[in-house]
C-alpha cells in the first residue's frame, strides 16, 4: 500500500448558528446570538479545502449530520416552554469540526495491521453527545473496507472522549510506525476538562496500540481556565515535529521528556508565553492550524487570517520563518465563521493516514466534486440564520432539503 495523510475536513451544516452552546469555549460564547452566515461558512471551509487540495495533495471530507434532530427534540420531550437550549442542540453544526469525529491510528500502529477509527461520545455537550451514531454511519461507509479499517463504537459514555483534538502522532513519516500522544484533562475546574484519561487509555487498548510507543500527557489546567477547552487549541504536531505552547502542558518538561523517551528524534517548536501570551493564542488560534508536510520537503503551517491581524503572533511566526527550524511556510485561510464559533483551521479536519484507493472515493476530494458541492451550497445554503429562528418549520424544511440535496449531488443519498 502506499500511505498518505488524508484531512477530511467538515462540510460546514447549513444550520450553522451561533447559540453558545459550549461551556469553556471563549469564542463560542462571546458570538452567542449573533447572526450566523452558513452560505459563507461553508464555501470559507470549502475554499479551505481546494487550497490544501492542490498545495498538498489528498483531501477528503465528511457530510453535515442531519439537523435538526427530531430524536433528540423528542427524546427531551422539547417543546415551545423548554429552554432555549435544548432546542438550539438540536440545530447544532458543530459536526463541521471533524478534529472531534474520532481518534484516528493508522495501520502501521495497530497489532492488526489495520488502520482503526473510534467515533468520539463528546458526552460533556449534549449538543455534541447526540453526534457519534451518525458520525460512526459516515465513518463506517467511507472506510467499508474491512481489511485495511477497523471502525469501533465510541467509548462508554462515563469516560468523556473528544476524539482527535486531543491526540497528536509522532513518526519518521507518515507511513511508518509511530508513537501515539494522548492529552487528557484533570476535572475540578472552572471549565470542564473534556478529555478523560481513561477515555484515552481505553481507546489505545481498543486500537491494539503497542504500550510501549503510547504516551500520556496531561493538559494544563491553566490552559482550559483560559479557554484552551482542547489540546488542538495550544499544541499540534507533525511527524516529528510537536508546535506548542510553552503552557500547552501541565508538567512542561516531562511532557517533553515522556515524548523523547518514545520517541527520541523529536523537535519541539515552542512559543514562549513572553512572545505570544496564552490569552492571545487562544484569540487568534494561532495552534489550531494544520501542520502539514510539503511536497517539496519542509512543513507548512495554515493557520487563520487571524494570525495575520494580531502583532504579536505575526511577528513570533515571521521570526520563526527567519529561522532554520522545521516548519519552513506559514498559510492564512479564511475561516472567520468557524473561528467565531470556536473552531480554526485543525478543529475542521480528521487526520486519516491510508492508502486513498482503499477509501471509498465518494469522501475523496477532487475539483469537479469541489465545484459540485460549491453549486449545491450556493443554491441551497441559508444566506444568514438568527438563533432566533432556530425552531421555525420553514427554516427546518430548508436546512433538511439543503443536505438532502448535497447527498443527492455527491450520490450519498444512503446517509439520509
Amino acid at each position: 500500500m502506499s500511505l498518505a495523510e488524508i484531512n477530511f475536513d467538515g462540510i460546514v451544516g447549513p444550520s450553522h448558528n451561533y447559540a453558545g452552546l459550549s461551556l469553556g469555549n471563549i469564542a463560542s460564547a462571546s458570538h452567542k446570538g449573533d447572526v450566523s452566515y452558513p452560505r459563507a461558512a461553508a464555501l470559507q471551509g470549502l475554499a479551505k479545502m481546494r487550497g490544501n487540495l492542490a498545495r498538498f495533495g489528498a483531501q477528503g471530507f465528511l457530510l453535515p449530520l442531519p439537523r435538526p434532530n427530531q430524536g433528540l427534540l423528542d427524546a427531551l420531550a422539547v417543546d415551545e416552554g423548554a429552554d432555549r437550549g435544548l432546542l438550539a442542540a438540536a440545530w447544532s453544526a458543530s459536526s463541521m469540526w471533524t478534529a472531534n469525529a474520532a481518534t484516528v491510528s493508522p495501520a502501521p500502529d495497530c497489532a492488526d495491521g489495520r488502520c482503526h477509527l473510534t467515533p468520539a461520545n463528546l458526552v460533556t455537550m449534549v449538543h455534541r453527545a447526540q453526534e457519534w451514531p451518525d458520525t460512526k454511519k459516515q465513518l463506517a461507509l467511507a472506510f467499508a473496507d474491512t481489511e485495511h479499517f477497523a471502525v469501533h463504537d465510541a467509548v462508554p459514555s462515563s469516560f468523556g472522549d473528544e476524539g482527535a483534538a486531543n491526540h497528536m502522532r509522532l513518526c519518521a513519516s507518515h507511513g511508518e510506525a509511530g508513537v501515539e500522544v494522548f492529552v487528557y484533562g484533570r476535572p475540578g475546574g472552572a471549565f470542564p476538562a473534556r478529555q478523560h484519561e481513561q477515555a484515552s487509555r481505553a481507546v489505545a487498548r481498543l486500537h491494539g496500540l503497542d504500550p510501549d510507543r503510547c504516551v500520556f500527557i496531561e493538559q494544563n489546567p491553566v490552559a482550559i481556565e483560559a479557554g484552551a477547552f482542547h489540546n488542538d487549541v495550544v499544541a499540534v504536531a507533525n511527524e516529528g515535529v510537536i508546535f506548542a505552547h510553552e503552557l500547552a502542558f501541565a508538567d512542561r518538561i516531562g511532557a517533553y521528556e515522556a515524548m523523547r523517551r518514545a520517541f527520541p528524534a523529536l523537535q519541539v517548536v515552542e512559543v514562549p508565553d513572553s512572545a505570544v501570551s496564552l490569552s492571545e493564542a487562544i484569540k487568534t488560534y494561532l495552534f489550531n492550524a494544520q501542520l502539514v508536510t510539503r511536497p517539496e520537503g519542509g512543513m507548512a503551517l495554515v493557520v487563520p487570517d487571524d494570525c495575520r491581524d494580531s502583532q504579536p503572533v505575526w511577528n513570533w511566526l515571521e521570526s520563526m520563518l527567519a529561522g532554520n527550524g522545521p516548519i519552513r511556510e506559514v498559510v492564512p485561510v479564511d475561516v472567520r465563521q468557524s473561528m467565531a464559533n470556536g473552531g480554526g483551521p485543525a478543529c475542521l479536519r480528521l487526520r486519516v493516514v491510508a492508502d486513498p484507493a482503499t477509501v471509498d472515493p465518494r469522501f475523496l476530494l477532487s475539483e469537479a466534486r469541489a465545484e459540485g458541492i460549491e453549486s449545491v451550497i450556493s443554491a441551497h445554503w441559508p444566506e444568514q440564520i438568527d438563533p432566533a429562528d432556530l425552531g421555525s418549520t420553514s427554516l427546518a424544511e430548508s436546512v433538511r432539503l439543503a443536505r438532502s440535496a448535497l447527498l443527492e449531488a455527491l450520490d450519498l443519498t444512503e446517509l439520509g
